[in-house]
């Protein structure tokens, strides 16, 4: 709007000119010479209609006030042309009230007659009530597994953990296979396969927690001979020594943030062995190969059944038929968990559980020329708290409270031993380690043998099954 006219210059609200109260003006009548500038419309001069030619005449013009008897002289047509001006934006005004009346949104009239199309321009209808299902679940179990598990193998966290972890054991073993020799202890070679696994992690596990971040996956087996799984070395226990007829099976786990690669091999310094070893490597390749997403539980079964009965070995002018270890079974690996909860055994059996896409597998097979069957050996191989145990256990010995927050915080459920307990500085801890059993807070785990005399072999993978392949962690240029 334009600024406001000086006082003197006011219309009296009507858009006609101010009235000239000086005490010398003329009285009555209308200013000399006005009746000539009249129009039809009662405006004056050029000030009417809406001709916007002169909408700055009078813009200029001073009131010029005189002493004594001069008269103040006013143009009218100025003044008209104000006026006009006026009337002009109050007409502006109307017309910008009916175009945001224009712009409102559209209601719907009463009774309804306006096309939808016209009162939802975008389409956006209003969306109907929304009940979530109660009686039935649309999504089945299997369903909700694989999407928990679908998680996890699109994160490349998750893969880059697992390779990560998988390639350290390749190394690891690498060095194990080129070193171990016959008049080596069992418990050099143990300590030195540890040793390089946290040096190749580049975390020693002495911290609180620290060990669930990585470490190994589980204690390191070392097994000879009759020997078929579950031995390693531990404090109190006679010096064991490898010797040349000696066959050695060396299973090993790396875990990253949970997830362990699990994978095992035996090695021989006879070549007496060799078509032992060779049965089980086979086996175990067959075991992977078969393996795949919906595969049967028993399917798989039965072909590492197939390949390692096809093997025979002679040691010292004897054939032995190798044996599949009928008690001892491959499984599914979950986070922090080696035994997952689905088995695979190694021979025939009804087993209609299928493999699931997502699923990470630990393909192991047992080979022996014994029966084929393990029983308890003497001693202790490690530990493992149980999955279902409460955080908080009322136990009677202070000594069992504080050996299992120590377990809590460095291994959670992974596997371990006493090796790993004298490690972290821990004494005394066999009273409350027996109470912690005795009330199932803690599993403990035993090595396991055949008879002896006999000899035994282990090979193993780590892969994960994915839709269109499956990735076989653990797999190097040596098995």
């Amino acid at each position: 709007m334009g600024a406001k006219a000086p006082e003197h210059e006011r219309s009296d609200g009507h858009g006609n000119p101010p009235s000239l109260d000086t005490s010398n003006s003329i009285c009555g009548g209308e200013p000399r010479g006005s009746h000539q500038r009249q129009d039809g419309d009662g405006c004056l001069g050029n000030g009417g209609g809406d001709n916007d030619d002169d909408d700055d005449d009078g813009d200029d013009d001073d009131d010029n006030g005189s002493d004594g008897d001069n008269h103040r002289d006013v143009d009218p047509a100025a003044a008209d042309g104000r006026a006009n001006k006026k009337k002009r934006r109050k007409r502006s005004k109307k017309k910008s009230k009916k175009k945001s009346k224009a712009n409102a949104p559209i209601e719907q009239s009463w009774p309804p007659r306006i096309p939808l199309d016209q009162l939802f321009p975008a389409g956006n209808f209003p969306e109907g009530e929304v009940q979530e299902y109660q009686a039935t679940a649309r999504t089945t179990a299997a369903e909700i597994r694989y999407n928990n598990r679908r998680k996890c193998w699109e994160d490349e966290t998750f893969l880059g953990n697992y390779r990560k972890a998988a390639e350290i054991h390749r190394q690891t073993r690498r060095w194990v296979r080129e070193t171990a020799k016959p008049g080596q202890s069992l418990h050099d070679i143990a300590t030195g396969i540890e040793d390089s696994v946290r040096a190749l992690l580049d975390n020693a596990g002495l911290g609180p927690g620290d060990g669930l971040k990585s470490g190994m996956g589980f204690p390191t087996g070392l097994c000879l001979n009759h020997q078929v799984a579950h031995y390693t070395p531990n404090p109190g226990q006679k010096p064991v020594v490898l010797q040349q007829q000696d066959v050695l099976t060396v299973d090993f786990g790396v875990h990253i943030n949970g997830w362990i690669v699990d994978s095992a091999f035996t090695m021989a310094f006879d070549p007496t062995y060799d078509n032992l070893l060779a049965a089980v490597r086979d086996a175990t390749n067959t075991g992977v190969k078969t393996a795949g997403v919906d595969v049967r539980i028993s399917d798989v079964s039965a072909a590492i059944q197939e390949v390692i009965e096809s093997y025979e070995v002679e040691i010292r002018g004897k054939t032995y038929r190798v044996k599949p270890v009928r008690n001892l079974c491959a499984h599914d690996i979950k986070q922090y968990r080696i035994h997952g909860g689905k088995s695979i055994p190694f021979v025939k059996n009804r087993d209609q559980t299928k493999m699931e896409e997502g699923e990470v597998f630990a393909i192991e097979t047992f080979g022996s020329t014994g029966r084929g069957y393990t029983v308890d050996d003497v001693g202790v191989y490690g530990y493992g708290l149980n999955y279902n145990a409460p955080l908080n256990v009322p136990v009677p010995l202070s000594s069992a409270k504080r050996l299992h927050k120590t377990i809590r915080e460095n291994f959670g459920t992974i596997v371990f031993c006493r090796r790993y307990l004298e490690r972290l500085g821990v004494e005394k801890y066999l009273a409350g380690m027996n109470c912690l059993i005795q009330n199932g807070i803690v599993e403990e785990y035993v090595p396991l043998m055949d008879i002896k005399g006999s000899y035994s072999a282990q090979f193993e993978h780590t892969f994960l099954l994915r839709e269109t392949h499956k990735e076989v962690f653990s797999r190097g240029d040596d098995y």
